[in-house]
């Protein structure tokens, strides 16, 4: 009764999506699925397999790398008294912990995420397989952001259910100090406390924050990587090199990273305080906090997450090319649709 997996794959208009360069050269280009040139068919489980491994190294990498300044983002959040602002919250920190004491929680942080990611970059790319067969070409051509938003958010449901218990022990350590130093202590403390509701306490709000935030990370990302091939790169993406090509995925990933900073805020900021704060629940932990305080470290939050989302969009798309993934092209109008405007018009 229900379209196979495999066969939404082959029948999906972003696995073979045909685009002309018309004015430049008048030749017309085909993204391949299973040829010399690529390692494995579009829509294979190969496929979605390395898609997940980009996202496990995008996400873990990148998130790892900037730990000491997500601890005083933290810090900011939950207790701007003591840490007044970034400069502030890592002199305080550099003179209690020392140098050492910025990669607290570096393990919850490089595990959660790299878990995050495999969801995040792999059940993305199925989603939007699986959504974009169900729509047909024309369809999907058309409702093409409203696909992104369907399928990131798909994604990001499962992708969080996979973070969160790694992200309650980072907070933890993070902004609750003499708590624990490390992840082998962290777990335990939680289960002994709180069970295996205190892993996930944070979940909801967690969803509140990762789903805008992804939301907008991949729709923003796909429409910007569109916009700057149609009016800003001089030549079409078959004829630009490979490194080229990331600059343009760097790019865009820098710009849909400022956004999803601001979107997702207000929830990031209540998910801090609300593991480090025990018993309380989101609505207490947004009261608590008022309309400023769920703006506090917003500043350090859009250099992280605008870094961030750039490298990982470049590392994602540094994996798609080192294992000969396809790649298909930003999508273009079907000639059929062309065909029905041209009889309207």
């Amino acid at each position: 009764m229900y379209p196979k997996l495999g066969d939404l794959a082959r029948s999906n208009p972003f696995r073979n999506p045909t685009f002309k360069d018309g004015e430049r050269s008048g030749r017309s280009f085909t993204a391949a699925s299973a040829s010399p040139q690529y390692s494995c068919e579009f829509g294979s489980a190969k496929y979605f397999a390395l898609c997940g491994f980009g996202g496990i190294l995008s996400c873990g990498l990148t998130h790892t790398a900037v730990v000491p300044l997500d601890l005083v983002k933290c810090r900011v959040q939950v207790d701007p008294a003591k840490y007044k602002n970034t400069i502030n919250g890592f002199r305080v920190t550099l003179a209690e912990d020392g140098v050492r004491g910025l990669a607290k929680g570096w393990a919850p942080t490089f595990i959660g995420y790299s878990m995050q990611g495999l969801c995040k970059f792999g059940f993305y790319e199925v989603f939007k397989s699986v959504y974009s067969g169900l729509l047909g070409e024309e369809r999907t051509y058309v409702w093409r952001t409203s696909l992104y938003l369907a399928a990131s958010a798909s994604a990001e449901f499962f992708a969080d259910i996979a973070l969160a218990p790694m992200e309650a022990v980072k907070v933890r350590i993070q902004t609750k100090p003499g708590w624990a130093n490390t992840l082998r202590e962290g777990v335990p403390k939680i289960w002994s406390q709180e069970g295996i509701g205190g892993f996930y306490k944070g979940l909801p709000p967690l969803w509140l924050r990762q789903i805008p935030y992804t939301m907008m990370k991949f729709a923003c990302f796909e429409r910007t990587v569109e916009f700057l091939y149609k009016n800003i790169v001089p030549k079409p993406r078959s004829e630009c090199s490979k490194p080229e090509q990331l600059v343009v995925t760097f790019a865009a990933g820098y710009i849909a990273g400022v956004f999803c900073a601001v979107v997702s805020h207000p929830a990031d900021t209540v998910v801090s305080k609300l593991n480090s704060a025990k018993g309380s629940t989101p609505l207490q932990a947004a009261k608590e906090l008022g309309m400023m305080g769920l703006w506090k470290g917003l500043a350090p939050r859009i250099i992280m997450i605008g870094t961030l989302t750039a490298l990982q969009w470049f590392i994602y798309d540094t994996v798609k090319i080192a294992f000969r993934l396809p790649r298909p092209p930003p999508p273009t109008m079907p000639e059929s649709l062309k065909r029905k405007l041209a009889e309207k018009a």
